[in-house]
């Protein structure tokens, strides 16, 4: 099982970007979904997070600028980004709680990361 993470740039302040995960494999059930974000020299922080049904968290920071949305038929998470400001600088990473299978079983819930996609905000 695998996330794929895309849809990160450069851009000026102000402008949107929109980020999208995919997540890929042996996947019975997605449960929570999630980003986060790690700016140069700093931990990786919780930016949004939305739970199969549809409930959604935000960090104050982002809060009325980004939306955290989820398409189960894709399997994919999306992150759209709206009036971008430098300091939302950071490479993006999408996370997940999957449960898999192998063959007709469910082999337990896995905590999936993505690879990261970088958003860069020029003032």
């Amino acid at each position: 099982v695998q996330l794929q993470a895309s849809g990160g740039g450069l851009v000026q302040a102000g402008r949107s970007l929109r980020l999208s995960c995919a997540a890929s494999g042996n996947i019975f059930e997605l449960h929570d979904m999630a980003w986060y974000r790690q700016a140069p020299g700093k931990e990786r922080v919780f930016v949004a997070s939305i739970t199969s049904r549809g409930d959604t968290n935000y960090v104050d920071s982002v809060k009325g600028r980004f939306t955290i949305s989820r398409d189960d038929a894709e399997k994919t998470v999306y992150l759209q980004m709206h009036n971008l400001k430098p300091e939302d600088t950071a490479v993006y990473y999408c996370n997940a709680a999957i449960d898999t299978y192998t063959g007709y079983t469910v082999t337990g819930e896995h905590d999936v990361w993505g690879q990261g996609t970088q958003v860069t905000v020029s003032s």
